[in-house]
């Protein structure tokens, strides 16, 4: 009985993980559409994109300076903007903004 009520947990837990995972996935990919549509323009990584962004005051996502911003800042920029950056707090959902904050980190150098 022991046996089976062991079995039986580790497959269930198993299970849990495999469906978190995929959930956190697909939170990625969809804070990667939205940097996409909504950030790339002014924060991409070629050049010429860099010089439009630096024209108008946008930080390099990979730099220390912003990826020690604490994901309270972040979201806070995103809502409001800052400089020339439009304010999508009313665009956005408070999750897809977290979901940008998420894939912001994962743009470290």
């Amino acid at each position: 009985m022991k046996r089976i009520s062991m079995q039986v947990f580790v497959t269930v837990a198993a299970i849990a993980v495999i469906f978190i995972l995929s959930l956190s996935a697909d939170a990625q990919n969809a804070g990667e559409t939205l940097y996409k549509s909504k950030c790339a323009a002014c924060q991409a990584r070629t050049e010429p994109v860099r010089r439009r962004g630096r024209k108008m005051g946008a930080h390099d996502f990979t730099t220390a300076e912003v990826q020690g911003m604490s994901d309270m800042e972040l979201s806070t920029i995103i809502t409001n903007g800052k400089n020339k950056m439009p304010a999508y707090g009313k665009s956005l959902k408070a999750d897809d903004i977290k979901g940008l904050v998420a894939y912001i980190r994962t743009l470290k150098k």
